[in-house]
């Protein structure tokens, strides 16, 4: 893959998504950096890759210092995936203030924190990816801040890929559907117990919404990040792709 050699810094990497392209990267030769709050899940990624492939940073990305102090760690790095965030559902009206700025803090502002460091780091070729969802394409009922916080994405990268598109940079986000990781299984609990359904009838109601009736592989999302670090995506700049199986 084009990626061999190229250093790439993930966040969110200790888990689901952000773990998988970790592991992607790393196999098609990339040097890769991870960061998230859980020191441990971190170690648990790198420790299962070749030695060395991948390396473990504890950064909250909604801090500004953890955001200088994880690029002054990591080094130059050509290659960065805002991934990190989370997910929390209620009814509108019984959405707490707390609760809506902490979903846009990690969800946005990590974002904006995450790629306004990158983008000062790099002096040639680059790529700045966003992991957002089909929620920042479409509204869902009762997650109001996260659909907000990820329209926020996709409207940051739009105004991103203006400002980088006289340079070899560019900045896309990726919008996939419901995915088969561990948040989206936290979300079909999260729905069992507010609706007496079975985990599993949750989890096919979360899979419905997808025309292909079912939930969408990491390994996807992995591959669409990988192709526009590739020869041949250089036109690609300021899009919101969605992976969702047709999803409207």
């Amino acid at each position: 893959m084009s990626v061999a050699g190229r250093k790439v810094l993930i966040t969110g990497g200790g888990s689901g998504l952000g773990a998988e392209m970790a592991r992607a990267f790393a196999a098609a030769g990339a040097e890769v950096v991870i960061a998230g709050r859980d020191g441990a899940r971190l170690e648990a990624v790198a420790g299962a890759a070749a030695a060395g492939a991948i390396r473990p940073v504890r950064a909250d990305v909604t801090r500004e210092a953890d955001v200088e102090a994880l690029f002054a760690a990591a080094g130059p790095v050509e290659i960065v995936i805002a991934n990190a965030g989370a997910a929390a559902s209620a009814p509108f009206g019984r959405t707490r203030l707390e609760d809506w700025e902490a979903l846009l803090a990690v969800n946005l502002t990590g974002v904006f924190l995450t790629l306004r460091a990158a983008l000062n780091q790099m002096g040639g070729w680059g790529r700045l990816i966003a992991v957002a969802s089909t929620a920042g394409l479409r509204g869902y009922p009762y997650v109001a801040p996260y659909v907000a916080a990820k329209h926020g994405v996709v409207g940051l990268i739009r105004a991103l890929a203006l400002e980088v598109a006289r340079r070899e940079i560019t900045a896309n986000a990726l919008c996939p559907g419901f995915l088969d990781t561990e948040m989206t299984g936290r979300s079909a609990a999260a729905i069992a117990r507010e609706t007496g359904r079975t985990e599993q009838e949750a989890r096919d109601a979360l899979a419905r919404h997808n025309p292909q009736r079912r939930l969408i592989r990491p390994a996807e999302v992995s591959a669409a990040a990988l192709w526009l670090c590739a020869p041949g995506s250089e036109g690609v700049n300021g899009q919101a792709i969605a992976i969702s199986g047709g999803e409207p």
